[in-house]
């Protein structure tokens, strides 16, 4: 009998897991119809925004933006590793962490000095022992909004702006859909102006600027640096929530069929435990009759 309570502490025990996962998964998959709302409603803005400066840009110097375009040789890097300050997500944050780590160890045979900023509490507590963390900024999550990743855009730029680093280079997981993220590396810092033709359609128009095209520029760049961060980090978050929705989803099944092979083999013990105690009592009566 000490086995079949094992078993049936192990039924419950599976049982509650399984609560848990349910409810984890649904938790997700609200908070994954909001932050899938958010970035796409975000990415035309983004999109047109990086048009807009690319059509810009394409008539002027690549030194047109000021410091901000100014490509210099990399000595110091910046790495923003975008990750989650929550686990049970799957190959969410392996995955960021993974890439970032190919990254440090590629910048450190090339002699490059690295440093990382870490937005998530996972990629801080495991890339910290890989490079040196210049900020933490893991509480960004606590308040996703475009006014608090404005400010660590601007912290950013000034930074690169003063020569402390030369290249600002951004990992995360782009939300393709619930079940896939895209690991992204894309560089922050410098901006590189595109000077390709632009369209022959947009090209026709002869277009008059006020203020001037360079001064436009000037203007439209930090504004998409912000944008491209916080859309970055809208990204991330709804990965994030996908990836732990499929997690869950998966561990749910699994301890379902978990469940039923236990409950199977708990029946099969108490069968056999009754089929014994029926065999003991019909001999202990054919004992006693002979």
């Amino acid at each position: 009998m000490a086995n079949l309570k094992e078993i049936r502490s192990r039924i419950t025990s599976v049982g509650s897991t399984m609560q848990i996962t349910s409810a984890m998964k649904m938790v997700s998959a609200a908070k994954l119809k909001r932050a899938q709302d958010a970035v796409t409603q975000l990415r035309p803005y983004a999109n047109k925004l990086r048009d807009i400066l690319s059509n810009i840009s394409s008539t002027l110097d690549a030194s047109a933006g000021g410091e901000l375009t100014v490509q210099r040789e990399v000595k110091k890097l910046l790495l923003v590793v975008v990750t989650s300050n929550r686990g049970l997500a799957g190959a969410f944050n392996s995955n960021i962490i993974k890439k970032a780590n190919a990254i440090i160890s590629e910048s450190k045979d090339r002699g490059i000095d690295i440093s990382v900023l870490s937005i998530g509490k996972k990629g801080h507590d495991l890339l910290r022992k890989q490079a040196t963390v210049y900020k933490n900024s893991s509480s960004i999550w606590d308040n996703l909004s475009f006014d608090e990743i404005a400010l660590i855009s601007e912290e950013i730029t000034e930074k690169f702006a003063s020569g402390e680093f030369d290249q600002v280079r951004i990992v995360y997981n782009q939300f393709k859909n619930a079940a896939t993220q895209i690991v992204m590396d894309e560089q922050y810092l410098p901006v590189q102006i595109q000077t390709e033709n632009v369209e022959s359609t947009s090209s026709s128009v002869d277009y008059i600027f006020e203020p001037s095209k360079e001064k436009i520029v000037t203007d439209l760049i930090p504004q998409t640096l912000k944008t491209q961060l916080y859309k970055a980090l809208l990204d991330s978050n709804a990965a994030e929530h996908g990836a732990r929705m499929t997690a869950m989803h998966k561990a749910t099944d699994n301890a379902d069929a978990l469940r039923k092979e236990l409950v199977l083999q708990y029946n099969k013990e108490r069968q056999a435990a009754i089929t014994n105690e029926i065999l003991e009592i019909v001999g202990g009566a054919e004992a006693l009759d002979a």
